[in-house]
């Protein structure tokens, strides 16, 4: 064999044996590519996960701005699920105008009050019981607890006061100062002294002015005066913060009245229990206790308010930063139309009257 085929063949055995002694054909490269060394690189990347993909798996998907004011909205319901109770045990309370006094019977049972004076309008209790038959029971259990009482004939416009009178031991003054800490008036209206929108307002108006002139004579320093109103027209027409600022008194903040803070209190009507044809008591009469209704709590002007209640302190930053947005939430649920004002007018609380008959009676 020549020189020259000697040399060819030790090539081929060469590379035979992955050992090439010259430069790599563009076949050899190819080949080369898939080998071990590729193999193992493709293997990591495939075992090893993107960038992307890892960071679509560990980050959360962002919350959508409807997302986001419905959590909002879940905490602000919250917030406010937990009722008001805008006094305390311990506190001398007025309520005023109390109708069948449920309302103070659920103070004195379910809430403990100790010093508690109910008053009514009727002039004894045999005019109360011709309303509302059940009343002597609830007026047996408010006197049965020290401290309470039950009075009689008690007009909110010219109430006398509830005060003590000191004596200055150097000028001879005599100074008068109010005993009640908390004077309650619940659904304040003057009953149908007129069908007519516009009358009825303004003597419902000036049935609050009176009574919180009165009021100030009684309220003990640092003490608050609670009025509860019914959500929308025509008690909105009233412009109640407007007539406590004009009797020197400042609001000081407004909630929503729930009703099922207090165990037993059911709605009364001026004129008494429902009756049907038969003279009996409807089964299915309205009940006010059931509608939207907002209290405002009210202290004097140059008075610095006395320590909220146990549960009343309790997130009032935040509460009374939220009594704006809920009044104007509630705007837009005002009525707007004739029925929505007859409504109002016919719907009886502690001094209101549900029908138009009842108006033209007390006429």
């Amino acid at each position: 064999m020549g020189k020259k085929g000697g040399g060819r063949l030790l090539q081929a055995a060469k590379a035979a044996k992955g050992g090439g002694g010259g430069p790599p054909t563009k076949k050899q490269k190819k080949s080369h590519g898939s080998g071990p060394a590729q193999h193992q690189k493709q293997k990591q990347q495939s075992t090893k996960p993107s960038r992307s993909a890892s960071a679509s798996s560990a980050a959360p998907p962002p919350l959508s701005s409807s997302s986001t004011s419905g959590s909002k909205k879940q905490h602000k319901q919250k917030q406010h699920s937990e009722p008001t109770i805008p006094f305390s045990p311990d506190e001398n309370i007025l309520l005023i105008g109390d109708g069948d006094l449920s309302f103070a019977v659920s103070l004195v049972d379910h809430h403990h009050c100790t010093n508690l004076t109910a008053t009514v309008y009727e002039k004894d209790l045999d005019e109360l019981s011709a309303k509302y038959p059940h009343v002597r029971a609830n007026v047996d259990k408010i006197c049965a607890v020290p401290g309470c009482k039950v009075l009689y004939n008690v007009d909110a416009r010219r109430m006398v006061p509830f005060a003590h009178k000191t004596k200055d031991k150097q000028t001879g003054r005599v100074e008068q100062f109010g005993t009640m800490d908390r004077i309650i008036f619940n659904f304040p209206h003057v009953g149908g002294k007129s069908t007519d929108v516009n009358r009825q307002v303004r003597y419902n108006q000036e049935l609050l002015v009176d009574f919180f002139k009165r009021s100030l004579l009684s309220l003990a320093p640092g003490g608050s005066v609670i009025v509860t109103l019914f959500e929308g027209e025509p008690y909105t027409l009233w412009n109640i913060r407007d007539l406590a600022r004009h009797s020197d008194l400042a609001v000081e903040k407004s909630f929503k009245f729930q009703a099922r803070a207090y165990p037993g209190y059911h709605h009364a009507r001026t004129l008494g229990v429902v009756k049907n044809k038969k003279g009996e008591a409807a089964e299915k009469a309205w009940k006010g206790e059931e509608r939207p209704a907002r209290s405002y709590v009210f202290v004097r002007k140059d008075d610095v308010p006395k320590p909220p209640a146990p549960g009343m302190g309790k997130k009032r930053k935040a509460e009374e930063s939220d009594d704006e947005d809920e009044e104007e939430e509630d705007d837009d649920d005002w009525g707007s139309g004739e029925d929505d004002l007859e409504e109002g007018l016919g719907d009886d609380t502690e001094g209101d009257v549900d029908e138009a008959e009842d108006a033209a009676d007390d006429n």
